[in-house]
């Protein structure tokens, strides 16, 4: 098992992915950072430990996605669908879920380590995900 070689195939960093589709797909450690995300679709993938600082997800939908250890730092996430996804442990300083779509459960659990504003919209994270 080469790390470097799945390393490479795993970077979509910077990248324009507007659209794009991942089914079922192990992304575990991919990085996404700053990749362009709009209305792109994950269904049943798996994203531990994956990175995607300041991505953009707006009008995103993420069905039964893991984001278990992502890092969500600074991301755009609003009016994402990310219904039945588990976020245990991302990191959410500054993401903005504004008018996103998340479990209630999750909701809380996300609200626990909510902080920052995002920089590219100035929205509070705790704002965004309705944290009381």
């Amino acid at each position: 098992f080469n790390e470097a070689v799945q390393a490479e195939t795993k970077d979509f960093s910077e990248q324009e992915l507007i659209e794009a589709e991942f089914y079922d797909e192990n992304l575990e450690g991919a990085d996404f950072h700053q990749a362009n995300l709009q209305g792109a679709v994950f269904n049943g993938a798996t994203l531990h430990q994956a990175n995607w600082r300041g991505v953009n997800f707006s009008n995103g939908i993420a069905y039964l996605t893991d984001f278990t250890g992502v890092d969500l730092t600074n991301a755009v996430l609003t009016e994402a669908m990310m219904l039945r996804s588990k976020f245990d442990n991302a990191q959410v300083e500054g993401a903005d879920f504004t008018d996103a779509v998340v479990d209630n459960l999750e909701a809380k659990k996300l609200c626990e380590r909510a902080s920052g504003v995002n920089p590219t919209t100035g929205v509070s994270t705790r704002e965004s995900l309705g944290c009381r």
